[in-house]
C-alpha cells in the first residue's frame, strides 16, 4: 500500500513541475547549462528512511550547501570561541557574495556567506595524512552516508570565473582572519563547492543535522550535538542570505540553499528536506525548491514553533493478537483456527506526540504491514498530542488501508483522534479487550464459517458436558429452568451466595472488577459457555453483566442439591466435567491475563 506521505510529494512534485519561472545560474559556465526541467523532493527521517519524487539521483553541484558542513568540521576542530575569534554569527542581510565584513577587524558577518565559508575553509587543516580539502569532501561524505566525490568540470570553471571570490580571501588575509595562503583557502572553497551530490544525498545530510549530528544510515556520530547546535542555528538566521527573515518568519525551518538548484532544510529531532530544481530566483535560491519547502511547512505543520519534540517512532508496540487474546471462551476448533490465521490482525500501539514525525513513523509502518495483514487495531490512548497535519494524514491511511478491502479500529477514550478517524464505519473501542475480541470474530466468519461464532447453542453442544453421555444431558435438562436478560443488567456479583451454573445459549456476557478506579474486563462470555461453577469470591468484586440480551439455562443450586441426593452418580459426572472445562479455562487465560493487566 503506497504511502500518504508519498503520495502527496508525488501530487505536489507534480503540481509545481509547472512552475517555469528563473534559470540555471549563468555565472559559472559549468552550471549554465543545466536542464531547468530536473526537479526533486526528498525527506528523510531521523530513522533513515526517505522519501523520493523525481529526479532524486540526478547528480549537481552542492555549491553554497556544502557552507555549514565545513564551518561545522571548522568547529569540531577548534571550538566554538576560536571559530568565533574568525567568523560572526550575525545574519548580514545581504546576498551571499557580498563583502559584509567587520569594517575594524575585517571578521565575515557568517559562515553562510562566500566571506565568512571562506575563512572557515581556511581554519581546515591536514591531519593523518590528508590534506584539508580532503578532510572537508571526508566530512561532507560521513553526512551523506556514502563517499561523495568532485565535479573537476565545476572546479575548473569555479576557479576560472571566481575573480570576486579570490579578492574576499586576500581582503581576509589583510586583516589577518586568513592566517597563511588565501589562495589555497580559496582553492579549497572552490572545491568544496564543485562537491558533486544528489538530492537523496542531501535530505540525508539534513537529517543527520535533525537526528543531533548522528547518520541515520551508518549510525555514526558525525559531530558533536553541540556543533549542530551552532549549525541549525545559523542556518536558520543566515542561511537564506537577504531572505533570511522572512523566510524563517514563514517557513520556521534551518535551510541552505545553493546555486547549484539545490535547497536543504531541517526539522530538528524528526526529518532532513531537500529539493533540486536548477532555475534560481534573483536571491540565487531554487523557484521550485523553495515553494516546495514552502508548502511543505505550511501543508504539515513543520514551522519550528509547531514542532514536536524530539521524532522517535509514535509506535511503542505492535504484535498480532495472537499474543494477547480476547479472553472469549471458544471452542478448540475457533483457537486452532485463531492461532492460525491471528496474525491476520495486528494491534498497534501509539505514544507520545502525534505531530508530523510521529503521524509519519505510523504510516509508514502500517502501509508496509504484508498484504495479509487484514486488520489493524491502532491503539492511541497514551499519545499525548495531535494536529490537524497528523490527523490528515492518519485519516488518509485509514481510507487507502480500507479501499483495499482490509479494516481499521480504533482505541481510544473518544478524543480528538477518534472523532477524525471513526466518523464513518471504523468501528471504536474502549479498550484493547474488545477491540481484539471484535477482531477474532472477524478472522472466525471469515476464515472459518459462522459455525464458529455461533449465535444459539444448544446444550448437547457446550463443551462443558462433553464428557456426559445423551442420557445423562436430557436427564440434566429436565432439572434447569430458562432465563433472560437485557443488555446491561447485572447477573451475579461476587459475595453472593453461590446459585447454580449458568449454560449461556445466546448472548454475552462480562465478566470484569474495578481496579484503580477504573472497570476492567476479564473474560467476555458468549453462547455454548457458561459461568457461576466457580466461587465469585476472594480478592477484588467481580460482577457478570448481560452485554446484549442473554438467554441461559440455569442448573440453580436447589436444583443441583436435589440431583446430589437424587441421582449422586449423575451429580458426580457433572462435578467432574464442569472440573475438567474449568481447569482447562484456568490454563488458556493465565497468559491472557498478564497480558491485559499491561494495559
Amino acid at each position: 500500500m503506497r504511502s500518504p506521505i508519498e503520495r502527496y510529494l508525488r501530487d505536489l512534485h507534480q503540481e509545481l513541475s509547472g512552475l517555469k519561472d528563473g534559470v540555471p545560474f549563468q555565472g559559472i559556465p559549468a552550471m549554465a547549462d543545466a536542464d531547468p526541467d530536473d526537479f526533486a523532493i526528498c525527506l528523510a527521517t531521523v530513522d533513515g528512511h526517505v522519501y523520493e519524487v523525481g529526479d532524486s539521483r540526478t547528480d549537481f553541484t552542492i555549491q553554497s550547501i556544502s557552507k555549514p558542513f565545513t564551518y561545522g568540521l571548522a568547529l569540531e576542530d577548534h571550538g566554538l570561541d576560536a571559530v568565533d575569534r574568525k567568523v560572526d554569527v550575525e545574519p548580514s542581510g545581504d546576498a551571499f557574495n557580498e563583502i559584509s565584513l567587520a569594517h575594524d577587524t575585517g571578521r565575515p558577518a557568517n559562515a553562510m556567506i562566500n566571506a565568512g565559508a571562506i575563512a572557515a575553509a581556511s581554519l581546515i587543516k591536514g591531519s593523518g595524512g590528508r590534506d584539508g580539502f580532503a578532510r572537508i569532501l571526508d566530512i561532507h561524505s560521513r553526512f551523506a552516508g556514502r563517499s561523495l566525490d568532485v565535479s573537476e568540470r565545476a572546479f575548473a570553471s569555479e576557479s576560472a570565473t571566481g575573480y570576486r571570490n579570490r579578492a574576499l580571501a586576500h581582503l581576509l588575509r589583510s586583516f589577518d582572519i586568513i592566517e597563511d595562503d588565501p589562495e589555497r583557502a580559496v582553492e579549497n572553497y572552490f572545491r568544496q563547492c564543485s562537491i558533486r551530490v544528489n538530492a537523496r544525498d542531501l535530505a540525508l545530510m539534513g537529517a543527520t543535522l535533525a537526528n543531533g549530528g548522528r547518520q541515520p544510515l551508518t549510525g555514526e556520530q558525525v559531530v558533536d550535538l553541540e556543533t549542530v547546535q551552532r549549525m541549525l542555528s545559523v542556518m536558520l538566521t543566515c542561511g537564506m542570505y537577504d531572505d533570511a527573515g522572512a523566510w524563517t518568519s514563514a517557513v520556521g525551518l534551518p535551510a541552505k540553499s545553493g546555486v547549484g538548484g539545490g535547497l536543504m532544510a531541517v526539522l530538528p529531532g524528526q526529518l532532513g528536506i531537500s529539493v533540486y530544481s536548477p532555475a534560481l530566483d534573483p536571491h540565487g535560491s531554487s523557484v521550485r525548491g523553495i515553494a516546495a519547502v514552502r508548502r511543505l511547512s505550511a501543508e504539515m505543520g513543520l514551522h519550528f514553533v509547531k514542532a514536536a519534540r524530539i521524532g522517535r517512532s509514535a509506535i511503542r508496540e505492535h504484535f498480532p493478537i495472537t499474543d494477547a487474546p480476547s479472553g472469549v471462551r471458544r471452542s478448540r476448533e475457533a483457537i486452532d483456527l485463531l492461532t492460525e490465521q491471528g496474525h491476520r490482525a495486528q494491534l498497534v500501539e501509539l505514544h507520545g506526540d502525534l505531530l508530523f514525525a510521529g503521524a509519519e513513523s505510523v504510516v509508514r509502518h502500517v502501509s508496509s504491514l504484508p498484504e495479509e495483514v487484514e486488520i489493524v487495531l491502532l491503539d492511541v490512548r497514551k499519545v499525548d498530542e495531535v494536529n490537524d497535519v497528523a490527523l490528515n494524514l492518519m485519516e488518509e491511511l485509514r481510507q487507502k488501508f480500507e479501499v483495499d478491502g482490509r479494516r481499521m479500529a480504533v482505541i481510544d477514550d473518544a478524543g480528538r483522534i477518534s472523532e477524525v478517524l471513526c466518523a464513518g464505519r471504523t468501528p471504536l473501542f474502549p479498550g484493547s479487550t474488545e477491540a481484539i475480541e471484535w477482531a477474532e470474530e472477524r478472522l472466525l466468519r471469515r476464515h472459518g464459517g459462522p459455525g464458529l461464532v455461533p449465535s444459539t447453542v444448544a446444550l448437547p453442544d457446550f463443551a462443558a458436558l462433553a464428557p456426559l453421555t445423551e442420557e445423562q444431558i436430557a436427564a440434566l435438562e429436565e432439572r434447569m429452568e430458562d432465563r433472560e436478560y437485557h443488555d446491561g443488567e447485572l447477573i451475579r456479583r461476587s459475595g453472593q451466595k453461590f446459585g447454580g451454573i449458568y449454560f449461556i445459549v445466546s448472548g454475552r456476557v462480562a465478566n470484569s472488577t474495578v481496579r484503580d478506579g477504573h472497570r476492567v474486563r476479564y473474560t467476555t462470555l458468549g453462547p455454548g459457555m457458561t459461568f457461576g461453577e466457580i466461587a465469585l469470591g476472594g480478592g477484588a468484586p467481580v460482577r457478570v453483566r448481560a452485554e446484549e440480551k442473554v438467554r441461559v439455562r440455569l442448573l440453580s443450586a436447589d436444583a443441583i442439591e436435589r440431583l446430589e441426593r437424587d441421582d449422586p452418580e449423575l451429580a458426580l459426572a457433572l462435578w467432574k466435567a464442569v472440573a475438567v472445562d474449568a481447569y482447562t479455562r484456568v490454563e488458556q487465560n493465565l497468559q491472557e491475563v498478564a497480558v491485559r493487566d499491561r494495559d
